[in-house]
């Protein structure tokens, strides 16, 4: 018998699991991983102190809506995946549409504005710390849904389900790093909060096959 055939086979002999038990643990997993995050954010950077200034507060919506968006559809797509053969009835590429939109508007940004600006737009002020700081705050999520996972599902494509993994926990920290980011334009926002989500995808792909063996 070819391996291909067995893993197959032995795929179809899985009794299917509990979807509506899947969604409540992961749910709640990610619940946690967002307050784990938060509390991270707060007592090791703390919150930006101009939040009363105006238009602050709408970037920091427009972060927090770009870090949720990825959240919800890595969330939603983890919960088909994580199932035994679920990977066959996914199109992962959907996760991909926050970094689409938010790379449109980064670019209609830019090409309203000066070039001379664009250093500044794209780099801005923090872009280390952001750099550092979304993969740190995204440990605790990523461990917190891992164990989810590994509790409540049986994924059979483990690279695929730690990527989905890591890219919800990238959001989750995402949002947390928001509230302390004072770096406003939407071209950073879509590189170094895009890049370092996609980092984190890349890391729990890489960790998958080890941390969700089951």
């Amino acid at each position: 018998m070819r391996t291909n055939e067995l893993i197959e086979m032995l795929s179809s002999n899985i009794e299917p699991t509990d979807h509506r038990r899947l969604k409540r643990g992961l749910g709640l997993a990610a619940a946690l991983g967002a307050g784990a995050a938060l509390c991270v954010a707060l007592l090791l950077l703390g919150v930006r102190p101009d939040l009363h200034h105006p238009g602050v507060l709408g970037f920091l919506l427009l972060k927090v809506a770009f870090g949720a968006g990825i959240v919800v559809l890595a969330g939603w797509l983890l919960t088909k995946v994580a199932r035994p053969g679920g990977e066959t009835r996914i199109r992962a590429w959907v996760a991909a549409a926050p970094f689409f939109g938010v790379m449109l508007l980064a670019g209609l940004s830019l090409a309203s504005a000066p070039s001379s600006h664009w250093d500044r737009m794209l780099v801005g002020h923090m872009w280390l710390e952001c750099l550092v700081s979304i993969p740190i705050i995204g440990v605790l999520p990523f461990a917190v849904l891992v164990w989810a996972v590994r509790r409540f599902a049986a994924p059979t494509d483990l690279v695929r389900t730690g990527a989905l993994v890591g890219l919800a926990a990238g959001g989750i920290s995402a949002m947390g790093y928001a509230l302390h980011c004072m770096d406003d334009s939407v071209p950073f926002v879509a590189l170094w909060y895009g890049g370092t989500i996609a980092f984190c995808t890349l890391a729990g792909a890489l960790l998958g096959p080890r941390l969700l063996r089951w």
